[in-house]
Order: structure tokens, then sequence, then C-alpha cells
């Protein structure tokens, strides 16, 4: 929750809803009522058409994200609460662009005593713990002394390893929850894993390294102490040139763990796994992939994402009648649900990391 000057009189919390178990984003119907609390991010007082001020924001639980917009507001509805605080949220919902949107009666900060942390954090502490430490055995398993170097110069960092655990991936798109990029990274490594040992030509070690650093960027790209956003960095740069200074940075650092020993050639192999890893110019690489690494990092890279994302629409839109999801435009696509009885369609289960596999041999 965001922190604030003066703590807020009880009076100012909105009491919590009671009744049956809370309704998740997911199932929010296409056209219907809402009394439920949110977690409130990104919030923006906007102009309409007319000149006129609504208060518009992103509304999140552990099972996605929804946008409300409550007409007519000003400065006391903006400043009633802050991005990070549970939200009461009353209206309605309405399709919009395909989407369900929520159309506030009011939104008033709730009173955070007896809010499940559960119902709103899809990775709870120890499913970071659980990843982190994956994640680092994982790194101890490279046996090439410098990329070795250039991943305990990146682990030894508490403040990034912090901010890999608090980030996510995407502010809307895939893995859009706190932890989502160290779940995102913790993913590619499992794929990594198993691909390099069906192409022997692919330095293993190398792709694992880009793996590690490819979207390190986005710890300073993304606000993500009070809900999500981008930083001014982050939409000055971008996460690919902020990644680049941090390799830089901690290539300098692997330099003085190997008394100097880090092979130019090498540096450049990894700074390109990170200029490249969006694979086509139009999506934002400053380079398209020429190694075997690159080409490998990009590909894992966008099955991760674009299934992540696909999964995470099918269960946004899992309240919607029909097999089909709404025609998403920037996919030029629709997906097919398939038909289910009613009983299937309860709550998601909270987030639980899979299992890491099994290592044999130097794995």
């Amino acid at each position: 929750m965001a922190a604030s000057s003066q703590p807020p009189s009880p009076a100012a919390f909105a009491a919590r809803p009671r009744g049956p178990r809370r309704r998740f984003i997911t199932e929010l119907p296409p056209q219907g009522t809402v009394d439920e609390v949110f977690l409130a991010t990104h919030k923006q007082l906007r102009p309409n058409r007319n000149g006129q001020l609504y208060l518009q924001v992103e509304l999140a639980d552990r099972t996605g994200i929804v946008t409300a917009r409550l007409w007519n507001a000003g400065d006391e509805e903006f400043g009633g609460f802050d991005d990070g605080d549970y939200v009461r949220v009353r209206g309605t919902t309405q399709l919009y662009q395909g989407g369900v949107q929520i159309i506030a009666q009011s939104i008033d900060r709730a009173d955070p005593r007896g809010i499940d942390e559960s119902d709103f954090r899809v990775l709870l502490g120890g499913d970071l713990d659980r990843l982190e430490a994956e994640l680092i055995g994982v790194v101890e398993s490279i046996t090439d002394p410098q990329l070795k170097a250039l991943c305990d110069a990146f682990v030894a960092d508490l403040d990034l390893m912090e901010a890999m655990r608090r980030t996510p991936a995407g502010v809307k798109h895939h893995h859009a929850y706190a932890g989502g990029l160290l779940d995102h990274v913790v993913a590619l490594l499992r794929l990594a894993e198993r691909i390099a040992p069906i192409y022997p030509d692919v330095d293993r070690d190398l792709l694992l390294v880009g793996v590690l650093y490819h979207d390190v960027g986005k710890t300073r790209e993304i606000e993500s102490t009070k809900g999500f956003s981008y930083t001014d960095p982050g939409q000055l740069l971008g996460h690919v040139l902020l990644g680049l200074e941090i390799v830089d940075r901690k290539i300098a650092e692997a330099r003085e763990r190997t008394g100097g020993k880090f092979d130019e050639e090498l540096a450049v192999r990894v700074k390109h796994m990170i200029a490249s890893h969006h694979g086509h110019y139009e999506f934002g690489a400053p380079k398209l992939p020429m190694t075997l690494e690159a080409l490998a990092l990009h590909h894992i890279d966008l099955m991760d994402s674009q299934l992540a994302s696909t999964i995470q629409l099918l269960q946004v839109e899992a309240s919607m009648d029909g097999g089909w999801t709404q025609y998403q435009a920037n996919q030029g696509r629709k997906y097919f649900r398939g038909s289910r009885p009613a009983d299937d369609a309860a709550a998601p289960a909270p987030h639980e990391p899979a299992q890491p596999p099994k290592r044999t041999g130097r794995g």
C-alpha cells in the first residue's frame, strides 16, 4: 500500500463489502453491477472531448487488470486515494473496444485491515523465494568463468534482485503483476535449458546469460513501488537501452571479479542478445538477431510472452458468453475458448510456480 505522510482516519476508509466471496476481474460480466475492492494502479485525471475531467484508474486483482472511469471527477476524487491503495469501487460494467470496463459511481480508499493479500497478488513471498532460488541455481550451473562472473554480479546486486521480485514484465500485457519479471525470466531459463541439448551448436551458458539480462532494463523502465507505470527514463529510452547500460556496468564488475579477463567479443555477444531479443525492427529491436543464441532467445521470449498474454486474455473473458474471445485488433484474430459447463468457471486458483526441472549433468 502506498505510504502517506498523514495516516487517514478510520472514517476515510470505505467499508469492505460483506456477503458472498469476492468476484474476481475474470468473473466480471460484460453488463452488470460492481461493488468490490481492488488494487488501484496508474490513476489519471483526464479531459474528455468536451473538456470535462474524468478519473481513470487501472484496477487489479490476482486474475488481471480492468480499467475504471469516474465521470465528472476533480482534484478531490483524484486525491482520495493513491496508486498502490486498495479501493472500494461501486458502479457498472460495460463492453468497450472488445473488453470489459467499469463505469464507476464512486471510488473510495478501502480499509486494508482484513484484506486477503492472496486475492491481489499473483505471486506471494514464498512463490518469489522459490523462483529466486531457482534462478540462482541455474546461475550456479554455468561453467564458463567469464559468464559465471557476469551472472554473479547480477545476483550479488541486492537492489537489482529486489527489483526483479516486484517488477512486472509489462504494465498491461504479459506477466503484468508484481514479480512478473522474475517469473518470466525463470520460465525462459527453463525453456533455454530444454532446447540447448537439442541444438549442441547453441552455447548453453551464453544463452542462459542472455535470458538473465534480456529484460533487466525493465527494473528501471517501470515504476513498481506504487502500482505500475513507466518512469521518465523508461519512456525516453525504453528497457532495451536501459538494459544495455546495466549490462555494461555488470561487465565492468565481472572484469573486476576475473582480474580484468572478460573477452570483448563475448561482451558484444551478450549485448547483442539484449539489443535483438524483440526480433524485428517494427517490434522495437535496434538490431535483428544475428547469432544462434540471439535467435534462440528471441523465439523463447516470444513464445512465453505470447502464451502468457493469451492465457490472461482467455481468463479475463472467461465470464463472457460464447466460445470465442472478442476480436483482438492488435493480433488480427480472436481466440477459441471452447464450451465449458458453468461449474468450470470458478475463480482461478492462486498462482503456483511450476516445480523446477530436475538437473542432470552440468545442467
